[in-house]
């Protein structure tokens, strides 16, 4: 088949790998003039937004699929005539607005943490007051990666935090002291065929993911996950592979946000699963049978954020993925993934990667 995919990021990079083992052409559109997803299929240079360019690719391709969220939707439905699209323009609508995403939560009675919208300072004010301080305000649309953020400690913060980010739609999020952040990654196809992986354990700084780990050995947090998930993807007859972002608070799990594409906190799938996020994602848009989510050991990923060290090229453990960016302070630009017969193992593992080739990321809170 001939797989349409906007964006030429990474993401799609390693889609076009896994489609390329499937027997599928990809094509790509994307604004850039070298994305990594060049290496694996022709790409339109065009901006996302391009009713032209989208409607080239759509009449290029069987199946469109897209790899990031910033995808502008009532362009894309525009181009719903001329090929399928997976997953469903109405599940990348959600996911845009915070807001929109919180709701539909409430709605699938999903536990989340308290949240207000912000239209104005006095908003700011009446959250501070509802949900309490320190709480997080973002804005609900564009932020990633820690962006379009920032944590209101005290009242005397609201002017300051208004002026930063008050040009856009906002909202405030109670903080939440968690344990840990996981994430569930869970893929349907058409027919409503649906498969897990097992829960992941994140670790961020900065905003930005650092370190992954599978799996999260708690039969009873990965069921209950497992649940949430299973209501998105039914609620939005989705297609595809989608994650679900949660923090564990005691014997709690909140949501926190879903990704509807494959995500990098399952890039450890590629070597660490029987079937990794991207093939999967793949059969679920082309309407296959998943593969099996089963696991090949205990995994970890590693981030390479802003450059890829010499000593990444010459570790004797792991898989270095080099995705062919121009470094840059904060951009992901690799990772490592490893696979061991134990957890301890695999940790061990993880930590020797990170003191030979990113010290100074080594994430709060591991031992040394």
């Amino acid at each position: 088949m001939r797989i349409g995919i906007i964006g030429a990021g990474q993401l799609g990079q390693m889609l076009g790998h896994a489609a390329a083992d499937l027997g599928h052409r990809c094509y790509f559109l994307d604004p850039s003039a070298h994305p990594p997803a060049a290496t694996v299929g022709p790409v339109i240079q065009a901006r996302f937004d391009d009713p032209v360019a989208l409607a080239i690719l759509a009449e290029k391709c069987d199946v469109l699929t897209y790899e990031f969220e910033n995808v502008p939707v009532d362009t894309l439905v525009e181009c719903a005539d001329l090929a399928p699209i997976y997953p469903p323009p109405d599940a990348l609508r959600q996911a845009q607005d915070r807001l929109a995403e919180k709701r539909l939560f409430g709605h699938l009675e999903i536990p989340i943490a308290a949240f207000h919208p912000i239209n104005s300072a006095a908003d700011l004010e009446d959250a501070a007051e509802s949900i309490g301080l320190p709480m997080v305000v973002k804005t609900r649309r564009m932020g990633y990666d820690g962006k379009g953020q920032a944590v209101l400690r005290d009242a005397g913060q609201i002017a300051d935090v208004w002026q930063e980010l008050g040009t856009n739609a906002l909202i405030a999020e109670q903080w939440v002291a968690f344990d840990y952040e996981v994430s569930a990654i869970g893929v349907r196809n058409a027919d409503g065929d649906i498969a897990n992986y097992c829960l992941t354990r994140n670790e961020h700084a900065g905003g930005i993911l650092r370190v992954s780990r599978a799996p999260v050995e708690d039969a009873e947090l990965t069921a209950r996950a497992e649940r949430y998930l299973r209501r998105i993807l039914e609620h939005l007859e989705y297609v595809g592979a989608l994650a679900l972002e949660l923090f564990v608070v005691g014997e709690k799990l909140l949501a926190n946000e879903f990704a509807p594409r494959v995500h990098n906190s399952g890039h450890w799938t590629i070597e660490g699963a029987e079937t990794s996020q991207f093939t999967n994602h793949l059969l679920a848009i082309t309407n296959k049978q998943p593969g099996s989510t089963g696991n090949r050991g205990h995994a970890g990923m590693i981030n390479l954020i802003g450059d890829i060290p010499d000593a990444a090229r010459q570790l004797p453990q792991g898989w270095l993925h080099d995705y062919g960016k121009a470094p840059r302070p904060g951009r992901k630009l690799g990772h490592i993934t490893v696979v061991a017969e134990s957890g301890d193992d695999r940790d061990r593992q993880i930590l020797e990667i990170i003191d030979s080739v990113t010290p100074s990321t080594r994430p709060s809170g591991t031992a040394t």
